[in-house]
């Protein structure tokens, strides 16, 4: 049912509709809100760290505090809110854009919300619970081996069970694209988003197994006594560093990809254009995500790999500047010569393009193997991932929640409040990063917690953080611009922007079946063509019958609750063997959940024709 529907049921009929759904809009609410607090957790920790950088010398947090606020920062924004959010939009609008009436497996779909939430809690755990993991988030051994307390071993039971959660909407969105497309969707016909979706799903199904690994091996080191990273013992520290970037340098483009979509479909929607060179743009999407794959040790030039492995990353890091400059330049020509819209969806993606060229541009020089003996663990590189993660995901998150907004809910967000938030948040973005740049080539290492007077770094470290506390106040007047909207907005209709891909042919918010009848799809834009036509909505591919939809379950959630239970148990029974009581109880209600699942019948319900004819007149 839609949230206008779920509005008018008491506060808890909707908690427990929310506990139990496995409608792929709903989940994509959970998600948005999972990773929307996850956000602005992981902001108020980069505040900590910039106001501790305000000033040489500065006590306001201690070294170790410090140590574990820089870790908690990366791992929250990287696992915890970008790409839950990402997940969100994914889910609440890539069905709706290829004609699904829902994912292909909704009860697990479910259940990856689930996972990914208690792990993001479990983690979180930590601060409470005697300090939370303070190795930074790539969590290099031998810091994170011998690093003392159990901080560490919370970063990697939750990274464990919410990687978990999302390896498995990576083979759902996967499974969906390739079997559940409408009559005439075919590849090439498929909305820039959804092509993202696709190609990230396909990188999040051959990156996360790397770090599942590399996680496993670490959690034998710490909790069991194995010896896979403790050189004194034969192991090899190195080999965690390859683990970690065969997964993370794909996890950027598991971030990055789904933004180039969204910017794709806003670009040709409000410039009133077809996207200008479709085809190449599928094809460097493939290519971005292949090479993504090749690059992975261009974040270990300085480990001693030798010149001919430095040199073949090197050229592989470069070659990647080639089809995403085809996007920035297709982009480009795509607004050229456009009637131009103007309003917070597109201003995020403007401000987009300079942003991330930069970026692109700063990655371009990082990927010198010689020059980068200059530029590593300086601050230099931090500028550079931030020009990356928070000028092209974060900007692309904020402009699909502008653009889709009025889908998922049904309200428009305010434009006043949303251009000001933007512009705020944009001039503080650049205060912040651009800075960084030059301090990093002053000097400046990355992960101290003091530098020192005279040595010329105070005032761009005193920009940087009224930079940081500026992104604040843009990011606090988006939280406010969403509260106000949904209490004052006004109502959304079907297609607000004049929208050419399917998603915009049903109603806002859509209807829990999302499309009464499959809509036939006679070319790209979709949409687009039937109102070049003068028909204003889809042609049906079928004719109207009963729809069979899932029914609801309790049980994702019990299942997570299960391996949360458990993560506590294998945490602690290193201390007091009494807890692997919890790991085998935990254990337990998952498998047993596992069971019931497999044993019992879930036949889900059909909506009849007589009650859709009802609800159209």
């Amino acid at each position: 049912m839609s949230i206008a529907a779920a509005q008018k049921k008491g506060f808890g009929a909707v908690i427990w509709d929310y506990l139990t759904t496995v409608d792929h809009k709903k989940i994509a609410h959970l998600y948005l809100f999972g990773g929307g607090f996850f956000f602005l957790l992981g902001g108020l920790e980069a505040l900590f760290i910039r106001i501790q950088l305000i000033k040489p010398e500065n006590d306001f947090l201690s070294a170790g505090l410090y140590n574990e606020m820089i870790t908690m920062h990366g791992t929250t924004m990287i696992f915890l809110a970008a790409m839950p959010l990402l997940l969100g939009i994914m889910n609440a609008i890539m069905p709706l854009q290829i004609g699904a009436r829902d994912v292909a497996f909704p009860f697990l779909n479910s259940l990856g919300f689930w996972l990914f939430m208690f792990g993001g809690v479990l983690l979180n755990c930590s601060w409470f619970l005697g300090g939370a993991p303070d190795a930074g988030w790539t969590a290099y051994t031998p810091l994170s081996t011998t690093s003392p307390g159990h901080g560490v071993d919370f970063y990697i039971l939750g990274l464990q069970i919410s990687g978990a959660g999302t390896l498995m909407g990576g083979i759902n969105f996967l499974v969906t694209i390739v079997t559940m497309r409408a009559p005439g969707m075919t590849y090439m016909r498929m909305p820039l988003f959804t092509w993202t979706t696709f190609v990230t799903s396909v990188l999040i199904l051959f990156a996360f197994p790397a770090l599942t690994v590399g996680l496993f091996l670490l959690m034998f080191d710490r909790m069991f006594g194995s010896a896979f990273f403790e050189v004194s013992l034969g192991g090899n520290a190195v080999i965690w560093q390859h683990l970690f970037w065969i997964f993370g340098h794909p996890e950027v483009y598991i971030l990055i990809l789904p933004a180039f979509g969204v910017f794709s479909d806003i670009f040709a929607t409000f410039s009133k254009k077809r996207l200008f060179g479709y085809t190449a743009m599928v094809f460097a999407t493939i290519l971005i995500a292949f090479l993504g794959f090749m690059v992975w040790a261009h974040h270990m030039f300085t480990v001693g790999l030798g010149p001919v492995a430095n040199a073949i990353f090197a050229i592989a890091t470069m070659a990647i500047a080639v089809p995403t400059g085809i996007k920035i330049f297709n982009w480009l020509a795509t607004m050229w010569g456009g009637s131009i819209t103007i309003n917070s969806a597109m201003l995020w993606s403007l401000a987009f393009i300079p942003s991330f060229t930069i970026g692109g541009m700063t990655g371009v020089m990082l990927a010198s193997a010689v020059a980068d003996y200059q530029y590593h663990d300086s601050y230099f590189v931090v500028a550079h991932f931030h020009y990356v993660i928070v000028g092209g995901v974060v900007f692309g998150i904020l402009a699909a929640l502008h653009y889709w907004w009025p889908k998922m809910f049904g309200k428009i967000l305010n434009e006043a409040l949303g251009k000001l938030s933007f512009w705020l948040f944009f001039i503080g973005f650049h205060l912040t990063f651009f800075i960084q740049h030059f301090l990093g080539l002053m000097g400046m290492p990355r992960r101290y917690w003091v530098f020192l007077e005279d040595q010329g770094l105070d005032i761009g470290n005193l920009v940087s953080t009224i930079g940081a506390l500026l992104m604040g106040v843009g990011g606090l007047l988006f939280v406010i611009n969403i509260i106000y909207t949904s209490v004052k907005g006004e109502k959304a209709p079907a297609d607000p922007w004049d929208g050419r891909t399917l998603e915009w042919a049903i109603p806002s918010p859509p209807p829990f079946y999302n499309f009464k009848q499959t809509p036939l799809v006679r070319g790209l834009d979709p949409l687009w063509i039937e109102k070049t036509e003068g028909k204003g909505e889809m042609t049906a591919a079928e004719p109207l019958g009963d729809i069979h939809m899932p029914n609801g379950s309790i049980l994702p959630f019990i299942m997570s609750l299960g391996f949360f239970i458990a993560g506590f148990g294998f945490i602690y029974q290193v201390d007091q063997k009494a807890w692997l009581v919890a790991v085998f109880a935990g254990m337990g209600i998952a498998l047993a959940c596992m069971l019931i699942r497999s044993l019992k019948d879930y036949h889900g319900f059909h909506i009849t024709k007589e009650e859709l004819e009802r609800e159209a007149d």
